[in-house]
């Protein structure tokens, strides 16, 4: 089963980068990459740029409507996504937990809908 993980944060939480602990928590997401990598349960990961580049495009009347920024304010901000495959809930969880983003914001841990082919 395939689960995505999504990695919130408030911004300013967690160490400041340039400080020794903005290290170590980065090479903190470095080892649970490579240890889910070594498990064969990884499949994409990436960290998103910062909400302000975000664009939002909305549908209204069969008109698109396109605005600069995110869907909604919000105090914590997606920051990034691993996509793994687990034998079940239990195995995502346990991954969720090696990421920084538990320590320091919160993981979402949200299955995959098993979607078939268009008939």
């Amino acid at each position: 089963m395939r689960y995505m993980l999504l990695l919130y944060g408030e911004a300013g939480a967690g160490p400041a980068p340039g400080t020794t602990d903005f290290g170590q928590m980065l090479a903190d997401y470095g080892s649970a990459t490579q240890a889910m990598q070594a498990a064969g349960v990884l499949v994409d990961s990436s960290p998103l740029q910062p909400v302000s580049t975000a664009t939002t495009v909305r549908v209204r009347a069969g008109q698109p409507q396109v605005t600069d920024g995110p869907f909604a304010e919000i105090r914590e901000m997606l920051g990034g996504y691993y996509l793994i495959d687990c034998a079940d809930l239990d195995e995502a969880l346990r991954w969720a937990g090696t990421i920084p983003a538990a320590r320091f914001g919160s993981v979402e841990v949200r299955p995959l809908m098993q979607a078939g082919p268009p008939s």
